[in-house]
């Protein structure tokens, strides 16, 4: 697959905006904001040795919202012709025409666009032939099959490589977009047999292929968790600390997220509602954003809406000190944009002094989780419940893998409790977390 598989140079894509402002304008909009994008990427499957799948997706589209005063219409296309982007302006300010009025509706405040250019090292493509791909995920299935003669069977080992552009502009001046690329390696496989099965997997995901792991580290390491996991036995209803792996703590990070953000917050559908400036965390958490990390995952110099992005502390000393809001829900709240309209960008949880033995040590006994089931949170009430499996932990040390629990609480207390934050931070999307200690839950099973 060559780098230079883009449809369009981006000045293209600047300049199908630059005419979709315009032409709203001439059709009378009182404001218009615009979403220009295309993405190219490949990707190879292979089970057992033999090619199962190759797929290729090239994708592109124009978003159109536009104002009249304070109602708001929006429309979309795939088509790049000069016919199709007035048509879809004009589908937009037909819809424009039949909303209600939303006096929270409209573009950011001018002052807070970006307004400068930085180049955060989000584009390394990666030039991978197909074969090359294949042989990649054979390594991979490979390696696995290698550790042990109980790896059984395969779900297979997948090669991807993603590459994309964009461009977003408004009719206060702001216009900005780059280039991005987001690669992956993963492996699952099947260990034991009959009545004694399991499953496991492991992947990498990074911008720069460069800073992929190895695919015989990935596959070794797939086999090696889903051996561990044989012989897993059910645990009788308790209350316990549990440690969550890390892979897992960044979808704990993404509740609080969640319950953090501008949607659930004038909705009122969040345990977050009227706690800034209280704390909800332990006095040793810090969660900072910082948006312009080069090469990070999800590192940009604006939001959706062409908001700057910034550092800012989230969490200080256990202290709730922003929430994430776009420009429409800061406006619902009465409040300011954090620069948070499409998600969070990198935040970091400030690792502890402890690595993932030393957590377990200071656990001592209890359980670690490496495997959640379901979705079972309460963002108004808090309450959370879901299924689980994992490893039974005696005297700091892992003495069996456990299977068909449930663990429960509630994430305020769940916050509020956590004992220690590892130094094992594992980095696959806009959340940096080590694996992260809780004092208690409750762990239902047999």
């Amino acid at each position: 697959m060559s780098s230079s598989e883009f449809s369009y140079p981006l000045e293209t894509l600047r300049q199908f905006a630059a005419d979709v402002l315009r032409h709203a304008s001439e059709q009378g909009a009182s404001a218009c904001e615009t979403d220009v994008s295309e993405s190219f990427g490949q990707s190879v499957t292979v089970r057992r040795g033999e090619v199962e799948t190759i797929e290729y997706n090239r994708d592109k589209g124009i978003g159109v919202t536009t104002y009249l005063g304070q109602r708001r219409g929006h429309a979309s296309t795939s088509d790049f012709s000069k016919q199709a982007l007035r048509a879809t302006v004009e589908a937009a300010l037909s819809i424009a025409r039949f909303t209600a009025p939303d006096p929270c509706a409209g573009l950011p405040d001018e002052q807070r666009l970006a307004k400068r250019t930085m180049d955060l090292e989000l584009y390394h493509p990666w030039d991978l032939s197909v074969e090359a791909a294949i042989a990649i995920a054979q390594r991979c299935e490979q390696a696995a099959f290698a550790v042990s003669p109980m790896v059984k069977n395969s779900e297979g080992a997948s090669v991807s490589v993603q590459q994309s552009q964009f461009v977003s502009a408004n009719s206060l001046g702001f216009m900005g977009g780059f280039p991005t690329s987001r690669h992956y390696l993963s492996c699952s496989v099947i260990a034991g047999e009959g009545e004694n099965m399991q499953r496991d997997d492991w992947y990498t995901t990074h911008r720069d292929p460069a800073l992929l792991a190895a695919p015989e580290v990935i596959g070794d390491y797939a086999a090696r968790r889903a051996l561990s996991r044989l012989g897993a036995r059910k645990l009788k209803t308790r209350s316990v600390p549990v440690l969550f792996e890390a892979t897992l703590a960044s979808g704990l990070i993404g509740s609080f997220v969640h319950a953090a953000s501008g949607g659930a917050l004038y909705r009122k559908s969040s345990f977050l509602l009227d706690r800034l400036g209280q704390r909800i965390f332990p006095r040793h958490v810090q969660i900072s954003e910082r948006p312009h990390l080069p090469g990070a995952l999800a590192s940009s110099p604006f939001d959706d809406d062409g908001v700057a992005t910034s550092d800012r502390e989230v969490v200080r000393d256990g202290v709730l000190e922003g929430y994430f809001l776009s420009t429409y829900s800061a406006r619902k709240l009465g409040m300011q944009t954090t620069g948070n309209a499409g998600g969070c960008h990198n935040l970091i949880v400030k690792p502890g002094m402890l690595d993932f033995q030393g957590l377990l040590r200071e656990m001592g006994r209890g359980l670690l989780i490496t495997e959640l089931l379901g979705q079972g949170v309460n963002y108004v009430t808090g309450d959370y419940s879901r299924g689980a499996a994992g490893y039974w932990v005696e005297g700091g040390e892992i003495r069996y893998p456990v299977q068909e629990i449930t663990i429960a609480g509630n994430l305020k207390d769940m916050l509020q409790g956590i004992v220690a934050i590892g130094n094992d931070v594992l980095v696959r999307g806009s959340k940096q977390v080590g694996s992260i200690l809780i004092e208690r839950m409750k762990v239902a099973g047999a």
